[in-house]
Protein backbone atom coordinates (compact mmCIF):
# COMPACT_ATOMS: atom_id res chain seq x y z
CA UNK A 1 0.00 0.00 0.00
CA UNK A 2 1.36 3.72 -0.70
CA UNK A 3 2.65 5.50 2.68
CA UNK A 4 -0.16 8.15 3.06
CA UNK A 5 2.35 9.97 5.67
CA UNK A 6 4.07 11.17 2.62
CA UNK A 7 2.19 12.99 -0.21
CA UNK A 8 2.21 16.30 -1.37
CA UNK A 9 -0.29 17.56 0.44
CA UNK A 10 -2.50 18.63 -2.68
CA UNK A 11 -5.28 15.76 -3.62
CA UNK A 12 -5.11 16.89 -6.94
CA UNK A 13 -1.00 16.21 -7.64
CA UNK A 14 -1.10 13.04 -5.49
CA UNK A 15 -4.04 11.71 -6.93
CA UNK A 16 -1.78 12.36 -10.17
CA UNK A 17 0.99 11.00 -8.89
CA UNK A 18 -1.10 7.54 -8.03
CA UNK A 19 -1.85 7.26 -11.36
CA UNK A 20 1.42 8.04 -12.77
CA UNK A 21 3.00 5.53 -10.63
CA UNK A 22 0.87 2.57 -11.87
CA UNK A 23 2.33 2.75 -15.06
CA UNK A 24 5.60 2.10 -13.87
CA UNK A 25 4.02 -1.22 -12.45
CA UNK A 26 6.58 -3.87 -11.81
CA UNK A 27 7.47 -7.11 -9.59
CA UNK A 28 10.98 -5.94 -9.02
CA UNK A 29 10.07 -2.17 -7.80
CA UNK A 30 7.91 -1.89 -4.55
CA UNK A 31 5.12 -0.11 -4.80
CA UNK A 32 5.59 2.49 -2.15
CA UNK A 33 9.39 3.79 -3.44
CA UNK A 34 7.81 3.80 -6.98
CA UNK A 35 5.14 6.86 -5.30
CA UNK A 36 7.88 8.25 -2.65
CA UNK A 37 10.37 9.06 -5.20
CA UNK A 38 7.90 10.50 -7.41
CA UNK A 39 6.57 12.55 -4.88
CA UNK A 40 10.16 13.91 -3.76
CA UNK A 41 10.49 15.21 -7.37
CA UNK A 42 6.84 16.72 -6.79
CA UNK A 43 7.36 18.29 -4.12
CA UNK A 44 10.72 20.25 -5.13
CA UNK A 45 8.82 21.90 -7.60
CA UNK A 46 6.64 23.04 -5.05
CA UNK A 47 9.36 24.24 -2.38
CA UNK A 48 12.02 25.58 -4.62
CA UNK A 49 12.63 28.24 -7.44
CA UNK A 50 16.07 28.39 -7.53
CA UNK A 51 17.49 27.58 -10.86
CA UNK A 52 20.84 26.39 -9.35
CA UNK A 53 19.00 24.11 -7.14
CA UNK A 54 16.71 22.48 -9.92
CA UNK A 55 20.09 22.35 -12.06
CA UNK A 56 21.86 20.21 -9.22
CA UNK A 57 18.73 17.88 -8.71
CA UNK A 58 18.78 17.33 -12.59
CA UNK A 59 21.95 16.57 -13.44
CA UNK A 60 22.38 14.65 -10.51
CA UNK A 61 19.64 12.48 -11.49
CA UNK A 62 20.46 11.66 -14.93
CA UNK A 63 24.28 11.25 -13.91
CA UNK A 64 22.95 8.40 -11.50
CA UNK A 65 20.28 6.67 -14.15
CA UNK A 66 22.92 6.63 -16.89
CA UNK A 67 25.77 4.70 -14.66
CA UNK A 68 22.67 2.51 -13.19
CA UNK A 69 22.01 1.74 -17.15
CA UNK A 70 25.73 0.92 -17.62
CA UNK A 71 26.50 -1.13 -14.59
CA UNK A 72 23.24 -2.85 -15.08
CA UNK A 73 24.11 -6.18 -17.22
CA UNK A 74 27.46 -6.63 -15.28
CA UNK A 75 26.33 -6.49 -11.46
CA UNK A 76 26.40 -10.54 -11.40
CA UNK A 77 30.17 -9.43 -12.00
CA UNK A 78 32.76 -8.52 -8.98
CA UNK A 79 34.45 -4.99 -9.92
CA UNK A 80 38.04 -3.81 -8.17
CA UNK A 81 38.07 0.31 -8.41
CA UNK A 82 41.60 1.39 -8.63
CA UNK A 83 42.78 4.54 -7.87
CA UNK A 84 46.09 6.39 -8.15
CA UNK A 85 48.01 9.54 -9.52
CA UNK A 86 46.91 10.80 -13.15
CA UNK A 87 50.50 11.77 -13.24
CA UNK A 88 52.10 8.66 -13.20
CA UNK A 89 54.86 8.12 -16.18
CA UNK A 90 54.51 4.66 -18.04
CA UNK A 91 58.17 4.18 -17.17
CA UNK A 92 57.09 4.11 -13.03
CA UNK A 93 57.21 0.73 -11.46
CA UNK A 94 53.90 1.57 -10.25
CA UNK A 95 52.63 1.89 -14.03
CA UNK A 96 53.92 -1.60 -15.22
CA UNK A 97 52.25 -2.97 -11.54
CA UNK A 98 49.09 -2.05 -12.21
CA UNK A 99 48.67 -3.02 -16.07
CA UNK A 100 49.79 -6.28 -14.45
CA UNK A 101 47.37 -6.34 -11.59
CA UNK A 102 44.33 -5.36 -14.03
CA UNK A 103 45.08 -8.26 -16.35
CA UNK A 104 45.14 -10.69 -13.49
CA UNK A 105 41.76 -9.60 -12.25
CA UNK A 106 40.24 -10.22 -15.50
CA UNK A 107 41.56 -13.93 -15.53
CA UNK A 108 40.29 -14.36 -12.16
CA UNK A 109 36.66 -13.11 -14.16
CA UNK A 110 36.58 -9.35 -12.46
CA UNK A 111 36.36 -6.20 -14.21
CA UNK A 112 38.05 -3.12 -13.51
CA UNK A 113 36.89 0.61 -12.90
CA UNK A 114 39.29 3.60 -13.08
CA UNK A 115 38.37 7.50 -13.33
CA UNK A 116 39.60 6.95 -16.98
CA UNK A 117 42.27 9.32 -16.40
CA UNK A 118 45.96 8.89 -17.50
CA UNK A 119 48.96 7.34 -15.53
CA UNK A 120 47.67 4.76 -12.89
CA UNK A 121 44.44 4.67 -14.70
CA UNK A 122 45.37 4.14 -18.02
CA UNK A 123 47.63 1.15 -16.63
CA UNK A 124 44.31 -0.49 -15.20
CA UNK A 125 42.04 0.29 -17.93
CA UNK A 126 45.60 -1.05 -20.39
CA UNK A 127 45.61 -4.08 -18.04
CA UNK A 128 42.49 -4.95 -18.09
CA UNK A 129 41.75 -5.07 -21.64
CA UNK A 130 38.91 -4.18 -24.12
CA UNK A 131 35.40 -4.78 -23.28
CA UNK A 132 36.78 -5.59 -19.05
CA UNK A 133 37.24 -2.08 -17.97
CA UNK A 134 35.07 0.77 -17.19
CA UNK A 135 35.83 4.58 -17.04
CA UNK A 136 34.09 7.19 -14.96
CA UNK A 137 35.27 10.29 -15.50
CA UNK A 138 34.92 13.82 -14.49
CA UNK A 139 34.55 17.03 -15.79
CA UNK A 140 37.29 19.62 -14.81
CA UNK A 141 37.44 23.57 -15.48
CA UNK A 142 40.81 21.95 -16.97
CA UNK A 143 40.36 19.53 -19.80
CA UNK A 144 40.55 15.59 -18.90
CA UNK A 145 40.66 13.29 -21.78
CA UNK A 146 39.81 9.95 -21.18
CA UNK A 147 42.91 7.58 -21.70
CA UNK A 148 43.25 5.90 -25.04
CA UNK A 149 42.79 2.50 -23.19
CA UNK A 150 38.68 3.15 -22.47
CA UNK A 151 38.25 6.26 -25.00
CA UNK A 152 34.84 5.59 -27.25
CA UNK A 153 33.91 2.67 -25.16
CA UNK A 154 30.41 2.47 -24.41
CA UNK A 155 30.96 1.64 -20.49
CA UNK A 156 32.82 5.29 -20.54
CA UNK A 157 30.49 7.88 -18.25
CA UNK A 158 31.47 11.14 -17.95
CA UNK A 159 30.59 12.92 -14.62
CA UNK A 160 29.82 16.76 -13.70
CA UNK A 161 29.94 16.34 -9.83
CA UNK A 162 32.03 14.48 -7.61
CA UNK A 163 29.90 13.48 -4.92
CA UNK A 164 27.37 11.46 -7.31
CA UNK A 165 31.13 9.71 -9.27
CA UNK A 166 32.19 8.38 -6.10
CA UNK A 167 29.09 7.44 -4.74
CA UNK A 168 29.18 5.04 -8.10
CA UNK A 169 32.47 4.13 -7.60
CA UNK A 170 31.75 2.51 -4.07
CA UNK A 171 27.99 1.29 -5.29
CA UNK A 172 29.18 -0.67 -8.34
CA UNK A 173 32.06 -2.10 -7.10
CA UNK A 174 33.35 -4.78 -4.69
CA UNK A 175 36.68 -3.93 -3.83
CA UNK A 176 39.65 -0.95 -3.80
CA UNK A 177 42.81 -0.64 -4.75
CA UNK A 178 44.99 2.92 -3.95
CA UNK A 179 48.69 3.38 -5.21
CA UNK A 180 50.49 6.11 -4.70
CA UNK A 181 48.61 9.46 -5.91
CA UNK A 182 47.47 12.89 -4.85
CA UNK A 183 44.59 14.35 -3.36
CA UNK A 184 42.46 12.86 -4.85
CA UNK A 185 43.53 9.03 -4.27
CA UNK A 186 43.87 10.09 -0.84
CA UNK A 187 40.40 11.43 -0.81
CA UNK A 188 39.14 8.26 -1.86
CA UNK A 189 41.49 6.40 -0.04
CA UNK A 190 39.92 8.24 3.37
CA UNK A 191 36.20 8.02 1.76
CA UNK A 192 36.46 4.13 1.43
CA UNK A 193 37.72 3.91 5.11
CA UNK A 194 35.67 6.57 6.57
CA UNK A 195 32.50 4.59 5.07
CA UNK A 196 33.75 1.38 5.78
CA UNK A 197 34.51 2.26 9.27
CA UNK A 198 31.07 4.08 10.59
CA UNK A 199 28.93 0.92 8.64
CA UNK A 200 28.12 2.65 5.48
CA UNK A 201 29.50 0.80 3.00
CA UNK A 202 29.31 -3.37 3.04
CA UNK A 203 33.00 -4.78 4.42
CA UNK A 204 35.11 -4.78 1.39
CA UNK A 205 39.04 -4.99 0.80
CA UNK A 206 40.62 -2.12 0.50
CA UNK A 207 44.21 -2.91 -1.06
CA UNK A 208 47.23 -0.33 -0.84
CA UNK A 209 49.22 -1.45 -3.07
CA UNK A 210 52.65 -0.26 -4.24
CA UNK A 211 55.96 -2.08 -5.21
CA UNK A 212 57.89 -3.26 -2.66
CA UNK A 213 60.27 -0.80 -1.02
CA UNK A 214 58.08 1.67 -2.05
CA UNK A 215 57.65 4.46 0.93
CA UNK A 216 54.67 6.10 -0.40
CA UNK A 217 52.20 3.82 1.43
CA UNK A 218 55.06 3.12 4.24
CA UNK A 219 55.12 6.46 5.29
CA UNK A 220 51.04 7.11 5.28
CA UNK A 221 50.79 4.11 7.29
CA UNK A 222 53.63 5.03 9.80
CA UNK A 223 51.46 8.66 10.40
CA UNK A 224 48.18 6.26 10.25
CA UNK A 225 49.78 4.81 13.39
CA UNK A 226 51.39 8.03 15.10
CA UNK A 227 49.02 10.73 14.46
CA UNK A 228 45.45 8.84 14.60
CA UNK A 229 45.88 5.59 16.74
CA UNK A 230 48.57 6.95 19.21
CA UNK A 231 46.19 10.02 19.76
CA UNK A 232 42.82 7.53 20.15
CA UNK A 233 41.94 9.12 17.18
CA UNK A 234 40.74 5.79 15.31
CA UNK A 235 40.71 2.85 16.68
CA UNK A 236 44.05 0.13 16.80
CA UNK A 237 41.00 -2.04 15.34
CA UNK A 238 40.98 0.27 12.32
CA UNK A 239 44.16 -0.88 11.00
CA UNK A 240 41.98 -4.37 10.11
CA UNK A 241 40.13 -2.01 7.44
CA UNK A 242 42.72 -2.41 4.91
CA UNK A 243 45.87 -4.04 4.03
CA UNK A 244 49.08 -2.80 2.46
CA UNK A 245 50.30 -5.17 -0.70
CA UNK A 246 53.96 -5.07 -2.18
CA UNK A 247 53.13 -6.81 -5.93
CA UNK A 248 50.31 -7.56 -7.97
CA UNK A 249 50.18 -11.27 -7.04
CA UNK A 250 49.36 -10.64 -3.51
CA UNK A 251 46.79 -8.01 -3.77
CA UNK A 252 45.20 -10.20 -6.32
CA UNK A 253 45.41 -13.21 -3.88
CA UNK A 254 43.57 -10.77 -1.13
CA UNK A 255 40.71 -10.04 -3.24
CA UNK A 256 40.32 -13.54 -4.13
CA UNK A 257 40.31 -15.06 -0.79
CA UNK A 258 38.46 -12.51 0.84
CA UNK A 259 35.20 -13.11 -1.62
CA UNK A 260 36.40 -17.25 -1.49
CA UNK A 261 34.03 -18.71 1.37
CA UNK A 262 32.54 -14.81 2.15
CA UNK A 263 29.83 -14.11 -0.76
CA UNK A 264 28.30 -11.04 0.66
CA UNK A 265 26.10 -9.11 4.11
CA UNK A 266 22.70 -7.56 5.05
CA UNK A 267 21.37 -6.10 7.69
CA UNK A 268 17.57 -7.19 8.49
CA UNK A 269 15.56 -6.56 11.24
CA UNK A 270 18.57 -6.03 13.72
CA UNK A 271 20.58 -8.67 12.78
CA UNK A 272 23.82 -8.62 10.63
CA UNK A 273 23.58 -11.64 8.09
CA UNK A 274 26.97 -13.17 6.54
CA UNK A 275 26.09 -15.22 3.79
CA UNK A 276 28.76 -18.18 1.92
CA UNK A 277 29.36 -19.87 -0.66
CA UNK A 278 29.56 -22.89 1.26
CA UNK A 279 28.15 -23.93 4.89
CA UNK A 280 30.11 -23.00 7.54
CA UNK A 281 31.21 -25.83 10.14
CA UNK A 282 29.82 -25.89 13.71
CA UNK A 283 33.77 -26.39 14.91
CA UNK A 284 34.01 -22.96 12.81
CA UNK A 285 30.88 -21.54 14.08
CA UNK A 286 32.13 -22.55 18.05
CA UNK A 287 35.77 -20.66 17.30
CA UNK A 288 34.18 -17.66 16.37
CA UNK A 289 31.57 -17.40 18.89
CA UNK A 290 34.93 -17.44 21.67
CA UNK A 291 37.14 -15.19 19.50
CA UNK A 292 34.91 -12.72 18.22
CA UNK A 293 32.10 -12.21 21.35
CA UNK A 294 33.49 -8.98 21.78
CA UNK A 295 31.68 -7.85 18.62
CA UNK A 296 28.32 -9.59 19.51
CA UNK A 297 25.60 -7.29 21.41
CA UNK A 298 23.72 -10.07 22.52
CA UNK A 299 22.99 -13.64 21.75
CA UNK A 300 25.18 -15.51 19.73
CA UNK A 301 26.68 -16.42 16.19
CA UNK A 302 24.29 -18.94 14.43
CA UNK A 303 23.60 -20.88 10.99
CA UNK A 304 20.52 -20.25 9.36
CA UNK A 305 19.12 -20.72 5.71
CA UNK A 306 16.83 -18.21 4.35
CA UNK A 307 15.41 -16.01 7.53
CA UNK A 308 11.62 -15.35 8.03
CA UNK A 309 10.15 -12.48 6.48
CA UNK A 310 13.66 -12.10 4.23
CA UNK A 311 12.11 -11.95 0.36
CA UNK A 312 13.00 -14.41 -1.86
CA UNK A 313 15.24 -12.77 -5.00
CA UNK A 314 16.10 -14.04 -8.85
CA UNK A 315 19.66 -14.07 -7.38
CA UNK A 316 21.14 -16.94 -5.81
CA UNK A 317 21.67 -15.47 -2.84
CA UNK A 318 18.60 -16.39 -0.85
CA UNK A 319 19.74 -20.03 -1.06
CA UNK A 320 22.86 -19.56 0.15
CA UNK A 321 24.20 -21.01 3.77
CA UNK A 322 24.35 -17.80 6.62
CA UNK A 323 25.48 -16.70 10.01
CA UNK A 324 23.52 -14.47 11.99
CA UNK A 325 24.17 -12.10 14.96
CA UNK A 326 23.40 -9.22 16.45
CA UNK A 327 26.25 -7.24 15.84
CA UNK A 328 27.65 -4.00 18.05
CA UNK A 329 27.30 -1.63 14.47
CA UNK A 330 31.01 0.21 15.66
CA UNK A 331 33.37 -2.36 15.54
CA UNK A 332 34.18 -3.03 11.88
CA UNK A 333 37.40 -3.45 12.11
CA UNK A 334 36.51 -6.69 13.93
CA UNK A 335 34.12 -7.93 11.60
CA UNK A 336 36.74 -7.45 8.96
CA UNK A 337 38.79 -9.52 10.72
CA UNK A 338 36.05 -12.10 11.42
CA UNK A 339 35.47 -12.72 7.58
CA UNK A 340 38.70 -13.19 6.36
CA UNK A 341 39.67 -15.51 9.43
CA UNK A 342 36.08 -17.68 7.98
CA UNK A 343 37.51 -17.36 4.91
CA UNK A 344 41.03 -19.03 6.30
CA UNK A 345 39.32 -21.53 8.39
CA UNK A 346 36.90 -22.93 6.70
CA UNK A 347 38.94 -23.53 3.35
Amino acid sequence: MPNKKFETGNPKIDQQISELADLFASSEIHETLRREILTVIAKFFLEHTDLGDYKLINTSLKELRHAFRIFLPYRDIRKVVIFGSARTDKSDPCYTMTCKFAEMLTREGMMVITGAGGGIMEAANKGAGKGKSFGINIKLPFEQKANPYIQGDPKLMEFKYFFTRKLIFIKESDATVLLPGGVGTLDEGFENLTLFQTGKSLPRPIILLEPKGGSYWKSWLAWVKEGLVKNKFVSPDDMELFKLTHSAEEACRAIHDFYSVYHSLRYFKGLTVLRFTRPIPQKVIDRLNDEFKDIVAEGEIYASSLLEGEVKSHDVTHKMPRLVFKFNMHSFGRLNLMIRSINKWVE
